[in-house]
This record gives structure tokens, C-alpha cells and sequence, in this order.
């Protein structure tokens, strides 16, 4: 069983290298953002992208730990 779940774990992450290398591959056309009148550099879209995911995926779990830290103070306080 535990042999199972590692194959299967092993397929899944491989899936999932399989479609990011396919989304890089096929966005490699350049774009500059401009945001707030700064324009960033000619980057293309597929690596922009990648780093807006792997910025949201630290971000959201510091926020929810930030949170639910707040939450369990405040329920200490109210006993």
C-alpha cells in the first residue's frame, strides 16, 4: 500500500512538472507590465506568471497563519 501511494504521488508530481513545462513553452512571448507608471522589463508572459504563483504561495499561507494566530488570541481573551 505505501508502495502505491508513492507511485501515485510520483505520477501526480510529474503530471504537474508536465504542465508547467508545457505552459512555459507555450507563452514565451514578451510583455512589459506597467503598474502604477513603472514599467518592468521585457520578461516573457509564462515567467511572470510563475512567479506571481510562487509569490501567492507564500504569501497565503503566512497571511493564514497570521490569521488564525489573531483569532486564537482572541478567543483566549473572551475566557
Amino acid at each position: 500500500m505505501r508502495n502505491l501511494k508513492r507511485v501515485l504521488l510520483g505520477v501526480v508530481i510529474l503530471l504537474l512538472i508536465l504542465a508547467v513545462l508545457a505552459f512555459v513553452l507555450e507563452n514565451q512571448q514578451s510583455v512589459s507590465l506597467l503598474f502604477l507608471g513603472w514599467a518592468g522589463p521585457q520578461l516573457p508572459v509564462s515567467l511572470i506568471m510563475v512567479v506571481a504563483l510562487l509569490i501567492g504561495m507564500v504569501i497565503g499561507p503566512i497571511l493564514g497563519w497570521f490569521l488564525g494566530r489573531t483569532s486564537r488570541t482572541s478567543r483566549k481573551r473572551l475566557v
